[in-house]
């Protein structure tokens, strides 16, 4: 694999009562990254948000810390959600890149290379879309019906808006903050500052994998509703007209 110039990565991966699953994705991840490094020299960091967990997912994240001095465990006291856990981790993330994958074992962190694959000096924000997405048939429906509802409110159409599997430049995540969303919407309100700043989107397909252990908590009526409110208050924000102004040569710098 051939890619252009990247010094760094920091992987960040939110958790919540992921103790099932936490260990084994950070065995295939170090073991990735550790291979990453020697085939192109590229540096990495891997930052764990506990958001809030009430089972062992924190203990044994920092056991893990033990061994991996690249490893950093951050801990939310209580659960605030899943955007917050992004935010947290993004504004801690030290590296030129980010990458986001999601800890419940859903993503192969090896398909990072078809991302990398697709970085030039015009495309520094590739995201993934499930192919073959692998939930059960009333998630994939919520999915539908969620992106429509986007569409329809934001204009925003991808092919998998929320899908947990993003590579772009740290500058550009710190140039469009900050990103108010503490829930479900943070995918949406994050690319849609992008789009809105100028900076081109590519899209890629990735695998994805039926959830083994642990449930998922994206259907729960309480992160619907929030969700529900959250981009209530992003449309109120547009129909003000507030916007900023990029200049690439100053995201760079930063």
């Amino acid at each position: 694999m051939t890619v252009p110039p990247i010094s760094s990565i920091s992987v960040v991966l939110p958790a919540w009562n992921e103790a099932e699953n936490i260990e084994r994705t950070l065995e295939q991840c170090f073991s990735y990254l550790a291979d990453l490094n020697q085939r192109l020299g590229i540096d990495y960091e891997v930052i764990v948000v506990n958001d809030g967990s009430t089972d062992a997912t924190p203990a044994i994240a920092e056991a893990i810390a033990q061994s991996y001095p690249q490893l950093h465990v951050l801990h939310h006291a209580k659960n605030l959600g899943y955007g917050a856990a992004l935010r947290t981790g993004f504004d801690y993330a030290s590296q030129e890149f980010i990458f986001l994958m999601d800890s419940d074992g859903q993503f192969d962190i090896q398909d990072m290379d078809h991302l990398l694959e697709q970085l030039s000096s015009e495309h520094q924000v590739i995201i993934g879309y499930r192919y073959k997405r692998a939930d059960p048939v009333i998630r994939s429906i919520n999915a539908k019906l969620y992106h429509w509802f986007i569409y329809c409110v934001l204009g925003l159409k991808f092919r998998d808006m929320d899908c947990a599997f993003k590579l772009f430049r740290r500058a550009y995540y710190r140039a469009i903050r900050p990103i108010q969303a503490n829930g479900a919407l943070f995918s949406a309100e994050f690319l849609l500052k992008l789009t809105q700043a100028g900076f081109p989107i590519v899209e890629v397909p990735v695998r994805h994998f039926p959830r083994q252990f642990g449930q998922q908590s994206g259907a729960k009526l309480s992160v619907i509703l929030k969700m529900f409110w959250e981009c209530w208050r992003m449309k109120q924000e547009l129909a003000k007209g507030q916007s900023t102004a990029y200049r690439l040569p100053d995201i760079l710098q930063s």
